[in-house]
């Protein structure tokens, strides 16, 4: 992936801002009080998809537009936001969009996906066997395969990290979640093309430590599960154009327990009134394990998506 520049941020920014709006980036007391430190929450819950990716659907869609006329539509693999992102993007250019999951996915974000005007197709166990499928289906239908990570997708994503950067440019450290790579890889990207000094630390599941353990060996390593129920972090073998970015970028990759980010997501909850999915109370859930070394400091966090399943939900929140 070449690195971005500021201008290539911007422009992306236009593009996004003709589909939404910015998302609101604040400092909540509670969180201060609780962590004992300044706590920037991004909130990327605050999306029309609810969840960061349509950022980087809507840039990946104005050029696959441009640099491919005469296509009739798309087809990826998703465990729903991605999926939302796309259909929404490739609706509004009037182009089809067929979405693989895997067998047992959220029903809600198959839902919304629907909802958006995307064609769902269950398949595998996990979004790596749904990621072979989507190929499949690709040369099959005469579509293109969008891939889970790619530069137009990176260079919508870092649209968010601009808004936060813009807001509070003096952060110490951003906790970001790592799934396939696109949310850390736009932050490095938004803080090196402005200059800042800011730590970017990914977040990993403990059920799905792949982009952790590549980090630590400085090469890729692969997991034989990723049975997280942060649905967002669950895969097995990190994408290499991310990792090549991420490797080089990010200060440290933590780990946390289901158990954490089910708490993470119950602070979110009393202390700002948000709802985050697993994945996107990841990152508090990294920093509330870290709070002793960042005393004093202040912090970003990126909640990056709020679609949780009620039933889910309402477990967690009890």
């Amino acid at each position: 992936m070449h690195r971005l520049t500021l201008d290539d941020i911007e422009q992306a920014a236009r593009q996004v801002y003709q589909a939404m709006p910015a998302t609101a980036q604040y400092p909540w007391p509670l969180l201060a009080e609780r962590l004992g430190c300044t706590v920037w929450v991004k909130h990327e819950n605050h999306t029309p998809t609810g969840a960061f990716k349509v950022r980087g659907g809507i840039t990946f869609m104005h050029w696959l537009k441009s640099t491919h006329p005469g296509i009739k539509g798309i087809v990826s693999a998703t465990r729903g936001n991605h999926g939302q992102s796309l259909a929404m993007a490739a609706g509004a250019l009037g182009l089809q969009a067929l979405i693989v999951v895997p067998e047992g996915n959220s029903v809600e974000k198959n839902s919304a996906m629907r909802a958006f005007g995307g064609e769902v197709v269950e398949f595998g166990r996990d979004f790596d066997e749904a990621r072979e499928e989507a190929a499949r289906l690709a040369q099959l239908h005469d579509l293109y395969l969008v891939p889970p990570f790619h530069t137009e997708l990176v260079k919508g994503v870092a649209t968010y990290a601009l808004e936060l950067f813009k807001a509070a440019p003096d952060l110490d450290t951003v906790y970001v979640p790592i799934g396939c790579g696109s949310g850390i890889c736009g932050v490095i990207a938004a803080r090196d093309a402005l200059g800042l000094k800011t730590r970017v630390v990914g977040v990993v599941s403990t059920e799905a430590e792949a982009a952790k353990l590549s980090f630590e060996a400085g090469e890729i390593r692969e997991t034989a599960s990723a049975n997280t129920f942060a649905d967002g972090l669950a895969v097995r073998r990190p994408i290499a154009e991310a990792f090549a970015v991420y490797a080089e970028g990010a200060q440290r990759i933590v780990s946390v327990s289901e158990a954490q980010v089910a708490e993470a997501m119950r602070v979110y909850y009393t202390d700002t009134h948000n709802l985050a999915e697993g994945a996107g109370a990841a990152a508090l859930a990294a920093l509330i394990q870290e709070r002793e070394t960042m005393v004093g400091k202040r912090v970003g966090v990126i909640l990056s998506g709020g679609n949780v399943d009620r039933a889910v939900y309402a477990k967690v929140i009890e």
